[in-house]
């Protein structure tokens, strides 16, 4: 997929999204050995949108597994087209003898299964996707259990057809916000990665990179983002809702955050009533809608 770290950070760069070396270096050794990596970290601080970069940079797609409770191998795999089948079987002549056995092959086969995300990861023709399999964290060890075949051997096998072996190697990432202790066979099989929100400084830099400019407002910004995660609020900011702070103030005109600023970017950062009641009191709106008005 890269030729080098430092052309895959040069790539990420231009996707708008920027990482610490360690992190270059193991997704580009990841990419290399064919190895997936797992990465735990709080929601919003980066975990999916690294795939979506690495998709960016190799110039390929994402086949996007959302994990949940419940989620069973039909969604992830796949399943056959019931109807489809039925509706061929009852266009077609009758068949018998080894004209039958044909055709339960034939009923068996790709043309009749609908592909899920795993399936499909698998069966690129051209150039290898990214499999992203997100909040791994909430699925169960026995789903769990099901990821193994592929990331070990890149194959999957399925009732009544057989196993399919991988035509192309996905690149794969896995993201937990550690609702879970996600078990030692999928970690062992794994490279490790641990995010945290940035640091002030970085959330600037990532502000500029995203914004395309360099902008004052953005240090305030940064330190907002950085005062709220160390509140202990029910859900603390992502790197995207100070995305949205940092567009809103452009699209308003606003080049500092002053309190009377409160109320409107309120909705924007708290996004729970107790955050809202627990870190802010009702202020008066400013009067003058000047400050809010687009620069020209």
């Amino acid at each position: 997929m890269f030729s080098s770290p430092n052309a895959l950070g040069d790539k990420l760069r231009s996707a708008k999204y920027l990482t610490d070396e360690t992190v270059l270096w193991i997704v580009y050794l990841a990419a290399k050995m064919r190895r997936p990596i797992l990465i735990e970290g709080p929601p919003g601080c980066g975990k999916t949108e690294l795939a979506y970069a690495v998709a960016k940079a190799a110039d390929t797609h994402v086949e996007r597994l959302q994990c949940y409770m419940g989620i069973n191998e039909e969604k992830a795999i796949g399943k056959f087209d019931e109807a489809l089948q039925k509706l061929y079987l009852e266009s077609s002549p009758a068949q018998s003898g080894g004209e039958w056995e044909a055709l339960r092959q034939e009923l068996h086969g790709l043309s009749f299964f609908i592909e899920g995300p795993l399936l499909r990861a698998l069966l690129q023709e051209e150039k290898p996707c990214v499999l992203l399999v997100d909040e791994i964290d909430k699925v169960d060890q026995e789903f769990e259990a099901l990821l193994l075949e592929v990331l070990s051997v890149w194959q999957l096998s399925i009732p009544k057809f057989g196993t399919i072996a991988a035509r192309t190697i996905p690149f794969v990432v896995l993201t937990s916000n550690e609702e879970r202790r996600i078990g030692d066979p999928l970690r062992r099989r794994s490279f490790y990665l641990r995010f945290d929100h940035p640091s002030i400084d970085r959330e600037r830099e990532i502000l500029s990179v995203q914004r395309r400019s360099e902008s004052a407002v953005h240090e305030q910004i940064a330190g907002l983002a950085q005062a709220l995660r160390g509140w202990s609020l029910e859900k603390p900011p992502s790197i995207a809702e100070i995305l949205d702070v940092a567009q809103a103030l452009e699209i308003l005109g606003i080049e500092q955050i002053l309190p009377e600023h409160r109320d409107i970017l309120l909705p924007l950062i708290a996004k729970t009533e107790s955050d809202r009641q627990r870190r802010c009191k009702p202020v008066k709106r400013p009067t003058s809608i000047r400050i809010f008005a687009p620069r020209i």
